[in-house]
């Protein structure tokens, strides 16, 4: 009898360390976020100082047009760079999966850019695009075109940002598709290329929907780090001009930092891990009706 609990009881305890570490490091700091957002806290006070408001600060967001701006960058940058990742990563994934001399070397070089720290990107996208000495104006000027200001208008500054963050974290996308691709049954395709099946059609039929699964955790994870970018916008706009490229982690930086409200950061936080939440939820509900149909197409193939 002592036996058997013990036996019950030697899983518990193996995990144990683990769960400690992840309630300090984890749920920890998000319940200290949570109740910093129900108080008016600023940086010159202990937390125990501050006065309790309740929802005071999340209400007042609710009516802050700079949040609304921000939050609404955040969306437009988020589905901008997300969707132009994928198709372009994923498109490079397929045309890539084949053997070619120095196909090696050509996938070290397209995974670089995710390997260079986000400030020294944001510096070298900054001083690319400046107005006079930058290398893309002085190349627009050769070719006889006039220089565009790519990060002083309001009307480019965004798009220069999304440009960046698509050249950065695209090889992220890629390498992930590539494996998807590498990691299919060959047996589907082969029993597709017997049936007379084009290239387009094995691509659209069989390996985007078998890739589907990893697509969406991919596309997942992107999506999470997109709402979350703050340095290479940092070192490249600081938000400017005006809010154009504020997005809700550099607005809750400039209002911790800046304007001294740790209870309104501490809310805008939890308005943007709500929102997180949801299309996490969301994206794995989505994720376990595609791996089902996925696992249905594999069972055909292999019966096939």
């Amino acid at each position: 009898m002592l036996t058997e609990r013990m036996n019950r009881l030697t899983p518990y305890v193996f995990l144990a360390p683990a769960v400690i570490v992840l309630a300090v490091a984890l749920l920890y700091p998000i319940g200290y976020m949570i109740y910093a957002s129900f108080l008016n806290w600023n940086p010159s006070q202990r937390i125990g100082e501050a006065d309790w408001v309740g929802l005071q600060n999340y209400l007042g967001l609710l009516g802050d047009e700079n949040f609304h701006e921000s939050f609404w960058v955040t969306l437009k940058f988020a589905a901008v760079v997300v969707s132009a990742e994928m198709v372009i990563g994923v498109g490079l994934a397929l045309l890539l999966d084949r053997n070619i001399r120095g196909m090696s070397i050509l996938r070290t070089v397209f995974i670089l850019p995710m390997m260079i720290a986000p400030i020294v990107v944001g510096l070298m996208w900054r001083y690319m695009y400046h107005p006079s000495v930058g290398i893309i104006n002085r190349t627009l000027k050769d070719l006889g075109f006039e220089p565009v200001p790519w990060l002083s208008s309001p009307e480019w500054s965004l798009q220069s940002v999304i440009i960046a963050d698509i050249w950065q974290w695209t090889p992220f996308i890629f390498i992930l598709a590539l494996a998807a691709l590498q990691s299919l049954p060959r047996s589907a395709l082969e029993a597709a290329r017997i049936d007379g099946a084009t290239p387009w059609q094995q691509v659209w039929h069989i390996k985007l929907p078998l890739m589907m699964p990893v697509l969406i955790v991919t596309g997942l994870l992107r999506l999470i780090d997109a709402f979350k970018v703050l340095e290479v916008i940092l070192v490249m706009t600081n938000g400017g001009p005006g809010l154009t490229t504020e997005i809700l982690a550099l607005r809750i930086a400039r209002t911790a930092s800046e304007f001294r409200e740790l209870g309104v950061a501490a809310a805008m936080s939890n308005y943007l891990l709500i929102m997180l939440l949801v299309l996490t939820v969301a994206m794995f509900l989505y994720n376990k009706a595609i791996e089902a149909r996925s696992a249905r197409l594999r069972a055909a193939a292999e019966e096939a």
